[in-house]
């Protein structure tokens, strides 16, 4: 019997898209509340904190930029920074690559421009175990979309909320809150644990250091650490694997 969903249509893949991005956005939308309220606290104006989060549009980073560029950090420390931080992308963007090069470049540089972890979690999944199809890149436009319109209202709400709120309420708490909040789900392997470990160690180590470098410090040693802790375990197995095979 041949596969119904084999040629799913444009509209079909870009719904299922949106249908699967959805319950994502319970973590994504406090995310956006909180940055637009930061965005606000760290001197940004209310137009500056709604182009970030439609620019820049990656949480993480954004965070990051808003924090550097109010303390006066040099623009080339804070593009370096924000780099650091979202070099998980060219990963994404890696193994997207073989199920979309055969596109116009024109939806290369918007399906790049929307992919973000959310985005990224739920397409690459549609287009590893779905069916093949010609048009499942509207699968990655349809999550992109839900994820960017979500984004875009809570930074929004939240800049709104953020002018009400008084300036004697602290809320640099938030962020840290917020990122722990989504990160310790997303720790399943030793080597997500040693990269949190390291890069938190190395963040409260290196304070002192100007300009805020410690971010670059600290993002880029709990990724070595990661990456070598990974690699540690695939040596390790693949060690064992063959010491069991020349027993046998």
């Amino acid at each position: 019997m041949p596969d119904i969903h084999a040629h799913r249509q444009p509209a079909a893949e870009f719904w299922l898209g949106v249908r699967h991005e959805l319950p994502l956005q319970l973590g994504v939308i406090p995310f956006g509340l909180v940055f637009g309220i930061l965005g606000l606290a760290s001197g940004l104006t209310s137009l500056q904190t709604i182009l970030l989060s439609s620019i820049l549009f990656g949480g993480a980073s954004q965070v990051v930029f808003a924090q550097l560029w109010a303390a006066g950090v040099p623009p080339l420390v804070v593009g370096g920074s924000v780099g650091v931080v979202n070099l998980r992308h060219v990963l994404y963007s890696a193994s997207m690559a073989q199920y979309l090069r055969h596109l116009p470049l024109r939806w290369r540089i918007l399906l790049g421009y929307l992919l973000t972890d959310e985005a990224y979690a739920v397409s690459i999944k549609r287009f590893q175990d779905g069916p093949d199809s010609p048009y499942q890149h509207y699968h990655l436009l349809g999550s992109g979309v839900t994820l960017w319109v979500a984004w875009q209202a809570s930074t929004l709400i939240g800049v709104i909320g953020g002018t009400t709120i008084p300036v004697s309420w602290s809320l640099s708490f938030a962020i840290p809150l917020t990122f722990i909040a989504v990160v310790a789900p997303s720790i399943r392997r030793r080597a997500d644990l040693v990269a949190c470990v390291v890069a938190a160690a190395l963040s409260l180590i290196c304070q002192p250091l100007p300009w805020k470098s410690w971010i670059i410090v600290a993002a880029c040693g709990g990724i070595a650490a990661g990456w070598l802790t990974h690699y540690h375990a695939q040596m390790q197995g693949k060690f064992t694997a063959d010491k069991n095979g020349g027993a046998s």
